[in-house]
C-alpha cells in the first residue's frame, strides 16, 4: 500500500496477523493484516466484530457458508456486507471465521454465528461498509487491508 504514515506499515514489523482501528471521525477505520489474502478477509471480519461485540466464551450456534467472487475489494466489502446484513436481519454475530480459496474462484467464508443477545455489546454496532478508500493487496511480507466501517 501507498500513502505514507502508520497504515503503510509492513506486516512484518506488526506481527503475522492482527488488525488496529485507524483514528477517523464517527465511522470506524480499521485495517488488518495476515500472511495471505484469505487470513486477512477473516481478521478484518474479526475486527470490525471486535469493535462493537466482545465474543469471548461464546459459543457458535450455527455456521452460515458464503461464496464471494470479484476482486479483492469487492470481497472484503462483500464479506462485511454478509456480517452487517446478518447482525441486522438475523440478529446474528461471527464469532469464529475461516476464509478459504473456492474452486471457481473468489472464496467461500464460513462464519460460525451466535445471536447477538449471546454476545456483550461493547462499541456501536456496523450499518455498513463504505468504498471509499478500501484497500486489499500484497504488502511486503503478506497482505492487508483497509475499511472504513459506518457506525
Amino acid at each position: 500500500m501507498s500513502g505514507g504514515g502508520d497504515e503503510d506499515q509492513p506486516a512484518d514489523v506488526r506481527g503475522r496477523r492482527g488488525h488496529r482501528l485507524l483514528p477517523h471521525t464517527a465511522d470506524l477505520r480499521l485495517q488488518a493484516w495476515a500472511e495471505d489474502r484469505e487470513q486477512c478477509l477473516a481478521e478484518a471480519v474479526m475486527g470490525v466484530v471486535g469493535h462493537f461485540a466482545s465474543t469471548a466464551g461464546v459459543r457458535a450456534a450455527s455456521v452460515v457458508a458464503v461464496r464471494l467472487t470479484g476482486s479483492g475489494e469487492e470481497l472484503l466489502a462483500g464479506l462485511l456486507d454478509e456480517v452487517v446484513f446478518r447482525l441486522e436481519v438475523h440478529g446474528q454475530v461471527p464469532v469464529d471465521v475461516e476464509v478459504r480459496t473456492a474452486a471457481e474462484g473468489g472464496v467461500e467464508a464460513r462464519l460460525a454465528m451466535a445471536a447477538l443477545a449471546d454476545v456483550e455489546i461493547v462499541g456501536a454496532v456496523p450499518k455498513g461498509v463504505s468504498w471509499h478508500g478500501l484497500r486489499i493487496g500484497p504488502d511486503g511480507s503478506g497482505w492487508s487491508c483497509l475499511v472504513t466501517v459506518d457506525v
